[in-house]
């Protein structure tokens, strides 16, 4: 026992039970481990990231390396801080049990984002459609996909409403996802409709509407399709692919619809469509005795 009068021995200084300065090592440690494997990445992206990279590969890519280099700091900053590296990784499991059980949908927006990542529905820049969300596609995160709205309830035609549309990624599991512009054939076929009147000597309309067409779309029409027979010819599918612009007829109750069916990307089908239209108007008011308009009036 003290004697009275005697100094109290104090001990070191504690933070929840552990010495000062081992906190402070610690401490010290876990920063600089951090430190550490953030300088790795960045040295990995300058070197895995090539200047002459595409975006799309570019952004998929980087999403990865941080992905992997995020679990890394996480296990290497535990151990570090635990100075035990199998229980860190032990615990590190249990954590993700739990957090699996009561964060359900985010974990399902992730396994969306290893989907779209491995087998690539679509890739930033593709314009798609998912769900009932239609747009261009600007980024890609872990957790949602970022589309560029085009058409919605502000505008119709193919055009940019200029709004952002949030999808979360586990929509993509469940959901019919369209891709417009996919970077192995980013063209669609499309249709223009001009009605004439059953007057019309159509075997001229029909020919003069396809080499109109035929003018302004039919050379690089031709590339594209010759592109498309050789995707089309690794696969077991058969289908017969025009490689220049082709005319349908619909009937109508008082006109005759002349349907000319093109290649084109859907990002410019728009202006396409406008300018192809004005040029055929004038090609056909050039010929008024043997292509005539339609007039309100039944047949």
């Amino acid at each position: 026992m003290l004697s009275a009068g005697a100094p109290e021995l104090v001990g070191p200084a504690t933070v929840a039970g552990y010495p000062v300065a081992v906190v402070v090592e610690r401490v010290f440690a876990v920063f600089g481990t951090a430190f550490a494997v953030g300088a790795a990445y960045h040295a990995a992206v300058s070197l895995a990231l090539s200047s002459t990279m595409d975006k799309r590969r570019r952004h998929r890519a980087q999403s990865v390396l941080r992905l992997a280099f995020l679990v890394v700091a996480a296990i290497a900053v535990l151990g570090v801080a635990t100075d035990r590296w199998v229980p860190a990784l032990v615990s590190l499991g249990v954590a993700g049990v739990a957090v699996s059980l009561a964060l359900q949908q985010p974990l399902l927006s992730l396994l969306g984002w290893v989907y779209v990542m491995t087998k690539q529905p679509y890739q930033v820049g593709d314009r798609v459609r998912i769900d009932d969300s239609k747009g261009n596609v600007i980024d890609v995160d872990y957790l949602v996909t970022t589309l560029w709205e085009v058409n919605g309830e502000l505008v119709s035609t193919n055009q940019p409403s200029g709004r952002h549309i949030t999808v979360p990624n586990s929509v993509v599991l469940t959901s019919h996802v369209v891709n417009f512009s996919r970077e192995e054939f980013p063209y669609v076929w499309n249709e223009l409709p001009v009605q004439v009147a059953y007057e019309t000597d159509l075997a001229f309309a029909k020919s003069l509407l396809r080499e109109t067409t035929e003018e302004y779309l039919g050379e690089q029409m031709a590339r594209e399709v010759e592109r498309f027979r050789r995707q089309l010819a690794e696969t077991p599918v058969e289908l017969e692919v025009q490689d220049r612009p082709s005319v349908n007829v619909k009937q109508g109750e008082s006109w005759v619809e002349l349907r000319v069916r093109y290649l084109v990307s859907p990002k410019r089908a728009q202006r396409v469509r406008n300018d192809l239209y004005d040029r055929v108007l004038e090609a056909f008011n050039e010929h008024p005795e043997r292509v005539k308009f339609p007039v309100s009036r039944n047949r």
